[in-house]
């Protein structure tokens, strides 16, 4: 009698899936989501932020929006590459859209901007830092 030959990727007959069987009987378990689903879900919620002394409730996502615009109006570079960035590539996907707001030329100009602004930014806040160590 000849023997099976069991080895790499030559598993045993009898360990084998039967034709039509599934790997996974039982599936993906239901209602159980991914990670972009988690965090859309989490970015929705809402919380309350004051505004001009009053409270306001907003989306998680417009709240890091503003936190983040808040401090690159304060003259933090990275915040205001984080902006650029963010604003760039929404203009971008809006640009891909036929009814866009912005147009091609605009976009241009933004790219060809940006890198300008931040260097500018950097300088100012190597001046700033500078200032600051003088007079301390």
């Amino acid at each position: 009698m000849a023997r099976e030959k069991i080895g790499y990727r030559q598993p045993p007959k009898s360990g084998r899936f039967k034709p039509g069987q599934s790997g996974n009987p039982r599936g993906r378990p239901e209602g159980s989501t991914n990670l972009a689903t988690d965090l859309l879900a989490e970015l929705r919620e809402k919380v309350t932020v004051r505004e001009g002394g009053r409270p306001r409730r907003i989306s998680k996502q417009r709240a890091l929006i503003k936190s983040l615009m808040v401090k690159a109006l304060q003259g933090n570079v990275r915040a205001t590459t984080a902006m650029l960035a963010l604003y760039a590539r929404v203009a971008t996907e809006a640009a891909d859209d036929s009814a866009s707001l912005i147009a091609e030329d605009e976009i241009q100009i933004l790219r060809r901007f940006a890198p300008r602004l931040m260097k500018r930014l950097t300088k100012e806040k190597s001046n700033d830092l500078g200032d600051r160590k003088k007079a301390g």
